[in-house]
């Protein structure tokens, strides 16, 4: 087996650099364990407690919450805490956590990412972020993307992956069982400029704006359509997974915002979902925009705030934001 463990890469970062980005590879490896014992409590499958029960409460925005949810939640908040994180921000809280106000980073993370596929043993995951901490929630938490220092997601599939950007390229590593340790498999990873595949929920085609659907209807007219070539269309449901294919062989993703009631900003969360997966495709040669804007220089308004999201290949993404500002991208 080739490749670097987590461990020598972390040391690697932290060896001739100070306390910030020590304090940044501690919550790293803590989080690296905790997804560990994560995907162990994912395998257990329908014969654990955890597993596929719905609790009777939502998300304070909405959205159904299953116990694990909640049991994802709190493994990585007690990891965080180890690690004297100062705030802790999660998608299935509604309020940011302090825990250790003089630690100079904080933590956003959505804790698991596709938990509508955990009953249909689909690739579900884990995104987090780390900014720089301000001193107080507010503050620390409507920082633009830009500001973050580090950015990964887990993904709980066939491999448990790691996708991590310490803001010098995107490398992914893969969990031995044998070493007990995450080794890079991926170093340096660098998306295809074009992209032949999509990622979109098409159930949503009626409640789009006309850009939108102008857009999709030509890539699906493919090579004998204005795009001159044929595209496969992927959507997994779990934006781990669908971004882990985009890393490895190209393509763009798209959840744009549409006429629904709640969905103007589309359905994705600006802090903990869309800079962290925005950063690590920007570190890979990809662009994240929010259909015509650069994601990562968006300045939250809250914690929870949405944002429309298209991701991938550079000139695909390009290709998007031109069908959506008017032109028709041809």
């Amino acid at each position: 087996m080739s490749g670097r463990t987590l461990e020598a890469y972390l040391h690697e970062f932290t060896e001739s650099s100070g306390a910030v980005d020590a304090n940044v590879a501690q919550t790293i490896r803590l989080f690296a364990e905790a997804a560990v014992r994560m995907r162990l409590a994912i395998n257990d499958g329908a014969l654990g407690d955890a597993f596929s029960a719905v609790r009777e409460a939502a998300h304070a925005h909405g959205d159904e919450q299953k116990e694990l949810d909640v049991f994802a939640d709190e493994l990585f908040l007690d990891a965080a805490r180890r690690a004297r994180v100062s705030f802790y921000a999660s998608e299935e809280l509604a309020h940011p956590v302090a825990l250790d106000r003089s630690s100079e980073i904080a933590i956003a993370i959505d804790p698991l990412d596709g938990s509508s596929n955990i009953d249909t043993n689909v690739s579900i995951g884990t995104i987090f972020s780390i900014l720089p901490s301000k001193g107080d929630e507010a503050a620390t938490f409507s920082q633009p993307g830009s500001a973050q220092l580090a950015a990964g997601f887990f993904v709980y599939g066939p491999q448990l992956a790691f996708a991590l950007t310490l803001g010098r390229g995107t490398s992914v590593f893969v969990y031995s069982a044998r070493l007990e340790a995450f080794v890079e498999a991926y170093p340096q990873m660098s998306i295809q400029e074009t992209a032949q595949e999509f990622a979109v929920n098409m159930s949503n085609y009626r409640h789009w704006d006309e850009a939108v659907r102008h857009y999709v209807n030509d890539c699906l007219k493919g090579v004998d359509g204005p795009r001159e070539k044929e595209f496969n269309m992927r959507w997994i449901a779990s934006m781990v997974a669908d971004t882990y294919r985009i890393l490895i062989r190209g393509g763009v993703f798209l959840y744009p915002g549409d006429c629904r009631e709640g969905y103007s900003a589309g359905r994705l969360r600006l802090v903990y979902e869309a800079n962290p997966i925005a950063m690590l495709v920007e570190q890979a040669g990809g662009k994240a925009t929010d259909g015509t804007s650069r994601v990562l220089d968006i300045t939250p308004k809250g914690l929870h705030q949405r944002s429309p999201l298209v991701f991938g290949s550079s000139r695909e993404v390009e290709k998007v934001a031109l069908y959506l500002s008017g032109s028709s991208g041809t």
